[in-house]
């Protein structure tokens, strides 16, 4: 099911399980816009007019630190209220808008810069339809609850909806001052401005009625939410090169990132992404996890621990459970818990579980932090134990999918769409299927396994995860890999037979380190042709094949996450300049996207004075396309933080084109801080530690 499309460029802010979707000028007015609690749309029309007229749209923006939304507007002619027309352009309005604990706060500013006393009529149009967000995004549902009529009360106005979960859901939008006018769908302010005078009247919706909207609330509000994000933002290792353009980049992923993460009571979790993946996912979690480990292993600590907890303990055909099974999404809205979808907690994702242990172990190696890899012990073996029991069903030992139920999710792996994967002249296969990436993923996890119990120094334990490892590895050389194309097939369907399509997964085969060095060349080789690199970054895809079409979802379109994943790949067997050549194109994607990389873009290949051509439904912000640049980075510098020994590695460090200097700041080394700096030296780039503990922190070097 593909969502549908906003009608305009969105505006978006986010806090806790709450975000809000509306256009440049502040306004709310169907499609995919909305305030959204907890998959509910709370609001689903916020618009503001001057009388009969929209007024004219100056300008628009975020902050830099994704707390507060601006929008200048003017007045277009005004009609005579008792007094002499208003000409165009002599009213300013300043929307101000930020979200903080559940609840919306704005702040309309009104200014009169004409010579007379100007009567202005400020309505606010308003609905509020309770719908799920499977229904926004384009679900057609049998029947619906109750909506109860409208109830306006002197100075604010409630909604209710009893849904078909029995359940109530509310919200409440409340003012400042009582409106001179008040529906059940508008509210008019008849504000009268002298020359220069200036009225503001200020709005809150929530849950619950607000006391008394007021300056004083929104001042405090506001510096609460600040100061919440900033202590986000504050808990990774900051950027800063010779370049303001890729700094800027790489501020405003690392702003993304804290918008998008909320503080559960498990810890930091970054949602997947705004407006249809605002809530928890595993993969995109885990993902998003490994990408900013070396800056921030504190996700990684709250995305372990919140994915433990919700482990699956039974089978479950309609959830896709099984005991150890690692959660794919989990769902608070109407839908779900009236079972019409099994999203409410859902486990139909095959590669969740083992990159859960691959990033428990990635997390060990990062931090040292044996105590709390203790603490999940009885989640990682129960995980682990779920992979040997599906890869012992299957013929070859692989990892394989077959959804429980037709209300599931058809494909299991990233590439989710009911048409990413099939063989070479286009049909769907058999299941279960056996997707490539997948068993690079159970190498890892089986590795992590074997070096974490050694550490546990369970040494049987260990070696018989070692050799699980080694015996997939082998089955993967075996069965997936196309001599006549020097690549790895995409999946092993039911019957055995390989599906002889070329797709970028294979790249993720690399990033698990399970080829062996002369294929994983090859594989990297292929990657960077024409019929994967577009210029901007790899295709999902490769041209030519059946289903290609650079404009789908998953069979041509270009993914930073996936890109990321391919450059660490390559970096990790030897070529960096390939990294440092795939940074480049996402870079320059990047600044066409105004420094935000969306979920995906088309794969249309890159021509002379061309830009990246935007997919009109993807998430914006997402968290594994903002922590792409992260990962990306760090497949160039070489940059690798030991836990084990409390030191930090660089190998064969290269820059971003055209950037001299990159500081990493503020990286954290068991309990020191140290500043991490790369210097070009014609051709060869050197680097030092600083700051205040960077004599207690070894640093080993190889190459440059």
């Amino acid at each position: 099911m593909e969502p549908i499309a906003s009608s305009a460029l969105s505006y978006v802010l986010k806090d806790g399980d709450c975000f809000i979707v509306a256009n440049a000028a502040g306004d709310i007015e169907g499609g995919s816009d909305g305030f959204f609690h907890n998959d509910t749309r709370l609001l689903s029309r916020f618009s503001l007019r001057l009388g009969e007229s929209q007024p004219a749209l100056l300008s628009a923006t975020v902050s830099r630190d994704n707390v507060m939304f601006v929008a200048h507007l003017t007045n277009r002619p005004l009609p005579p209220l008792g007094g002499s027309p208003a000409a165009q352009g002599v009213i300013h309005l300043q929307r101000e808008r930020f979200l903080r604990g559940d609840r919306l706060y704005e702040r309309i500013a009104c200014v009169n810069y004409g010579q007379g006393i100007v009567r202005l009529p400020l309505r606010l149009w308003f609905a509020a339809d309770f719908r799920d967000m499977f229904e926004v995004r384009g679900s057609v549902r049998a029947a619906r609850g109750e909506l109860c009529a409208v109830d306006p009360t002197p100075d604010a106005v409630h909604f209710r909806y009893q849904g078909l979960d029995q359940a109530w859901r509310s919200s409440v939008l409340s003012f400042s001052r009582q409106p001179s006018l008040l529906s059940e769908e508008m509210a008019e302010f008849l504000l009268e401005l002298g020359p220069g005078a200036r009225e503001e009247v200020y709005i809150e919706c929530g849950l619950t009625a607000a006391a008394s909207p007021s300056s004083k609330h929104f001042r405090n509000g506001a510096v609460q939410a600040r100061v919440a994000m900033r202590t986000r933002q504050r808990r990774s290792s900051q950027v800063r090169s010779g370049g303001p353009l890729f700094d800027a980049w790489m501020d405003k992923s690392r702003a993304d990132l804290a918008l998008l993460t909320s503080e559960l009571e498990t810890g930091p979790y970054p949602y997947a992404g705004i407006p249809w993946f605002s809530t928890p996912f595993g993969r995109d979690a885990v993902i998003t996890a490994l990408q900013t480990l070396w800056l921030d292993p504190g996700i990684a600590r709250g995305v372990l621990a919140f994915l433990a907890h919700h482990q699956a303990q039974e089978e479950s055909a309609f959830l896709d459970a099984a005991p150890g099974k690692i959660m794919h999404e989990t769902r608070k809205g109407e839908m779900a818990a009236t079972r019409e979808l099994p999203f409410g907690r859902y486990y139909g994702g095959v590669d969740t579980t083992p990159l859960f242990v691959t990033l428990a172990g990635a997390f060990a190696e990062r931090t040292g932090d044996l105590a709390f890899i203790e603490r999940l012990w009885p989640a990682l073996r129960a995980a682990t134990e779920w992979i040997e029991r599906v890869c012992d069903a299957n013929r070859d030992g692989f990892l394989d999918y077959a959804r429980g139920s037709e209300t599931g999710l058809s494909n299991q792996g990233w590439k989710d769409s009911e048409d990413s994967v099939f063989h070479a002249d286009g049909r769907f296969p058999p299941g279960p299927i056996a997707l490539v990436e997948v068993q690079g993923y159970a190498y890892a996890a089986f590795r992590a396994m074997a070096i974490l119990a050694k550490r546990r120094n369970d040494v049987d334990v260990a070696m018989h995860w070692q050799e699980r490892a080694e015996r997939i590895r082998e089955a993967v050389e075996n069965r997936f890999w196309m001599s006549e194309f020097g690549f790895y097939g995409i999946a092993v369907d039911g019957d055995g037979e390989l599906c002889r399509v070329r797709s970028s997964n294979p790249g993720h085969l690399l990033f698990a380190g399970l080829p062996e060095p002369e294929r994983a060349a090859s594989v990297a080789a292929n990657l960077l042709t024409p019929a994967f690199h577009t210029g901007w970054g790899l295709r999902t895809l490769a041209s030519g094949e059946a289903r290609y079409n650079p404009m789908s979802y998953h069979n041509g379109s270009v993914w930073p996450h996936d890109t990321a994943l391919c450059a660490a790949g390559i970096a990790r067997y030897g070529d960096r300049a390939a990294a440092v050549r795939l940074l480049r194109g996402m870079f320059e994607a990047a600044v066409h996207f105004d420094l935000r990389l969306p979920e995906l873009f088309c794969g249309f290949p890159r021509a002379q004075g061309s830009t990246p051509v935007a997919y009109p439904v993807a998430c914006l912000p997402q968290a594994w396309a903002a922590g792409s640049a992260f990962m990306l980075l760090q497949a160039c510098l070489g940059l690798e933080i030991d836990g084990w020994r409390g030191e930090i590695r660089v190998e064969r460090p290269m820059l971003p084109t055209g950037i001299d200097y990159v500081a990493v700041r503020r990286v954290a080394v068991d309990n020191r801080r140290v500043d991490v700096v790369f210097q070009r030296q014609g051709e060869r780039v050197s680097v030092h530690l600083e700051g205040r503990d960077a004599a207690a922190v070894p640093l080993r070097f190889f190459g440059g």
